[in-house]
């Protein structure tokens, strides 16, 4: 195989309660690339559709990436990358992500996939690295092995994958404005109380419970962020009327995704999950901020190749 296409699809990062280690992968949502060997060696980004981004292989994430994964696998030949960008950078679904993650997949599986899922990771780990600035895999882990995961540790890298319960719908809001990863976490402490901190694991290891035996009361009484969303919501225009819409809706948890400006929530059912897309219009729909919703299962694939 000389060339490939693939979905490389939209993240949600943190999953309120677990900042920086728990994300899931969206469905229907996402970018694609076309990936072709060249024989002359080195990553070559020869197209870019949908945003202006770089086409120097050091400065775009997903040519980092690749970088990273050629350096280790040394290759007697090159790749040429094409990327038809959909998610919008600085939406908060993981459009770093989607980019960096989407290469090396696509690269490893022309080189006969040499590589397993958390190699992988770590490769791409590279490329998110020059968008947020620090090396985390929350929104890598979730595109790459599907579903949900939980990132158990950076060094050495571990990700452990979650079951999905199978009735489990995302809905999400992109309010048109960029909030910066970085500057995202710039805003957050260095410190936190100590009660917040028990409280937030308590949250985590009880969602994760829930996602293993399909509680969705757990789930819903889980979905709770005490320490990263009362900073960052503030850099996101009626958050707190969104989230009390989407509740009030029959949302199981309401939360900021990744970090900002999109919102996402959980439900049980497709029908819940749209009444809850309804209520969330209402709130934006009579503001000045353009916006994009949509309603998704929870992509347990991850990565899908097209042809």
């Amino acid at each position: 195989m000389n060339e490939i296409k693939i979905f490389s699809p939209a993240t949600v990062a943190n999953v309120a309660c677990g900042f920086d280690v728990l994300g899931f992968c969206l469905d229907n949502v996402g970018d694609e690339m076309i990936v072709r060997k060249t024989a002359k060696k080195g990553i070559y980004i020869t197209k870019i559709e949908g945003f202006d981004l770089p086409f120097e292989a050091d400065k775009n994430v997903a040519g980092v990436s690749a970088l990273a994964l050629i350096e280790d696998a040394k290759p007697d030949f090159g790749f040429e990358i094409e990327i038809y960008k959909h998610i919008k950078p600085g939406s908060g679904i993981g459009s770093s992500a989607a980019s960096a993650a989407g290469s090396v997949f696509a690269i490893n599986e022309l080189l006969g996939r040499p590589y397993n899922k958390t190699q992988l990771t770590y490769f791409a780990m590279k490329g998110e690295a020059l968008a947020s600035k620090c090396e985390h895999a929350d929104n890598l882990a979730p595109a790459i092995f599907g579903g949900f995961t939980l990132v158990k540790s950076i060094n050495p890298l571990e990700i452990l994958q979650i079951p999905t319960p199978n009735d489990l719908f995302a809905t999400i809001i992109h309010p048109q404005i960029e909030v910066k990863t970085s500057e995202a976490r710039a805003i957050l402490p260095k410190e936190i109380p100590l009660q917040h901190a028990i409280t937030q694991w308590a949250n985590v290891g009880s969602l994760v419970h829930a996602l293993h035996i399909n509680d969705y009361k757990l789930i819903s009484k889980s979905l709770h962020d005490v320490i990263i969303e009362p900073y960052r919501s503030k850099l996101i225009p009626y958050f707190h009327e969104v989230k009390n819409a989407s509740l009030n809706a029959g949302a199981l948890g309401c939360g900021i995704s990744g970090s900002g400006p999109s919102i996402f929530s959980l439900s049980k059912g497709v029908e819940t999950s749209k009444n809850v897309e309804v209520a969330i219009k209402n709130i934006y729909k009579n503001t000045s901020i353009e916006f994009d919703t949509f309603v998704c299962k929870i992509n347990t694939q991850g990565m899908k190749i097209l042809s």
